[in-house]
């Protein structure tokens, strides 16, 4: 039997708005059940125990379990998969990073958007990078370090921990705006690199500060100076990068984002326990102890930072011709 087309439209707006009740129903009921966090690499790394430090908080505030899910692999790229795979209904969280932004221009061809698919929620933390050097280079500050670069093109060896990581980007965009020649040399992470720039393999990096400080510290590496726009407390005497190349910046990040489609009142009550979670002063405390700063945003400023850093990293792997291994 055919319905009338006056009964039909009735019938299919009758749906669609019990659909759109439903969905409402759903976000104001949130959380009923657990929620997975999808994390992009392996346990044990700063991002995982950060993860884990404001998932256990927010476990505590919305009263249902957060399950940790590590899915390394292709820069992050299978934890974006992951999570796009599953409902648009707030229960997968998706952790990310600089290095999926960076990402957006590394790889000519990826089945997902940044931009398009996913929304941000809430940043997480920030890591200053820290150009270290091997003591036995006769540079003790960036300006001396630039000269003996320029003086000895394509000689000094500059690791990193992983080609076209922020580590390798920094470096790039330092090369550039100094006008330098370096060698890269990538690694399979920051551990093997930190071997061999103490054994003096190779020359220079630019690192995480949780991963260079007990070098620094124990006098295995110098710091020359700080990728930040400021001074580090951890490293009140040394420099930033930018008091000798100015507006020079390179700073990891990273944070949390749902797949399109997600309810906006589920995503302001996540950001609103995301960012309750790092203004708690033990959870402070906890990521200061990793090497991190707290990123308090709003979902519209964790979306510009996203953005800034994919059209600035963006230019640099234009620039240097880069390509995603």
């Amino acid at each position: 039997m055919t319905l009338p087309r006056r009964r039909f439209l009735h019938l299919a707006g009758v749906a669609a708005a019990l659909s759109t009740v439903s969905r409402v129903a759903r976000a104001q009921a949130y959380p009923s059940q657990p929620v997975h966090l999808i994390i992009g690499f392996p346990p044990g790394s700063a991002s995982d125990i950060l993860a884990r430090i404001i998932g256990q908080l927010l476990a505590e505030r919305i009263g249902q379990p957060v399950v940790i899910e590590a899915k390394p692999g292709a820069s992050g790229n299978i934890s974006v998969q992951t999570a796009l795979a599953a409902p648009a209904d707030g229960y997968t969280v998706l952790h990310i990073a600089a290095s999926n932004a960076v990402n957006a221009t590394l790889y000519k061809s990826l089945p997902f958007d940044l931009s398009r698919d996913l929304v941000p929620v809430a940043g997480l933390a920030s890591f200053p990078l820290v150009m270290i050097v091997n003591p036995a280079l006769p540079a003790r500050t960036v300006a001396e370090f630039i000269a003996l670069a320029k003086a000895s093109p394509g000689k000094i060896n500059m690791a990193s921990f992983g080609s076209g990581s922020t580590s390798h980007l920094a470096g790039e965009m330092f090369k550039t705006m100094t006008g330098v020649d370096m060698t890269h040399v990538p690694y399979r992470g920051s551990g093997p690199a930190n071997v061999d720039l103490i054994s003096g393999q190779v020359q220079v990096m630019f690192n995480t500060l949780v991963s260079s400080l007990p070098h620094i510290q124990s006098d295995a590496v110098r710091a020359l100076a700080v990728a930040s726009t400021v001074r580090l407390e951890e490293l009140p005497d040394v420099p930033t990068v930018a008091e000798a190349v100015p507006g020079f910046e390179a700073v990891g990040w990273n944070g949390f984002v749902v797949r399109r489609g997600v309810p906006p009142r589920i995503i302001e009550r996540l950001n609103a326990e995301i960012n309750a979670g790092l203004a708690d002063p033990t959870v402070r405390g906890r990521i200061a102890k990793a090497g991190a700063a707290p990123l308090l945003l709003s979902p519209e400023q964790f979306g510009k930072l996203i953005a800034d850093d994919t059209e600035k990293w963006g230019k640099v792997i234009r620039a240097a011709n880069i390509k995603a291994e």
